[in-house]
C-alpha cells in the first residue's frame, strides 16, 4: 500500500516531481493533482499513465503576487479540497501528486488533502506522514517546526 498506508488513508498516495513522472507510469495511477507553473507545457510522462481523473492547478511556487508570478488562489485551495474529497474508498484509488520538483506545492497539496481526509486526526500526523515519503519536502520544514512548538506533555 506504500507509505500512505489504510492507518491514515484508505488510498495510496504517490508525491513526487516532474523528472520522476515516468517511474509511476505503471503504478496503478488511478488520480492525478498536477501543479505546474503557468505557462509550462504539459509533462508528455502523463501520456503514458492509464486512463485517470486529473486536477490541473497552475501557478508558481510562490506565496505572494508579485511582478511574473502567480500565487495559488482560493479557488486553487477549493479546487484542490473537492478533488480531495472526491477521492474513493474503491480499492485501487492511487492519487499522484506531482508539482515540478515535488518539494513544496505537491507535498503542501498531499498534507491538505490527508488532512482533510481525517479531521479525527492531528494535523501533524498529516505532515509526518509526507514527511516519510518526502524526506527532502517543505513539509520536513513545517514538521520540525511544529514539533518544537508543540507542549511537551508533563507525565
Amino acid at each position: 500500500m506504500g507509505l500512505f498506508s489504510k492507518r491514515l488513508v484508505p488510498f495510496q498516495v504517490t508525491i513526487c516531481g516532474i523528472d520522476e513522472l515516468g517511474f509511476h507510469c505503471e503504478a496503478g495511477v488511478s488520480h492525478v493533482l498536477s501543479i505546474l507553473d503557468p505557462g509550462w507545457p504539459e509533462p508528455e510522462a502523463l501520456g503514458a499513465f492509464d486512463p485517470h481523473r486529473r486536477l490541473e492547478l497552475r501557478f508558481h511556487d510562490v506565496i505572494d503576487t508579485g511582478p511574473g508570478c502567480i500565487a495559488p488562489e482560493s479557488l486553487d485551495v477549493e479546487q484542490l479540497l473537492t478533488f480531495g474529497r472526491d477521492l474513493t474508498e474503491a480499492r485501487g484509488t492511487h492519487l499522484l501528486v506531482h508539482c515540478h520538483a515535488g518539494v513544496s506545492r505537491s507535498t503542501a497539496a498531499a498534507t491538505l488533502i490527508l488532512a482533510q481526509r481525517r479531521p479525527d486526526r492531528p494535523a501533524e500526523e498529516a505532515l509526518l506522514a509526507v514527511v516519510r515519503q518526502r524526506p527532502r519536502s517543505l513539509a520536513q520544514s513545517a514538521h520540525s517546526r511544529t514539533r518544537r512548538r508543540a507542549p511537551r506533555a508533563s507525565w
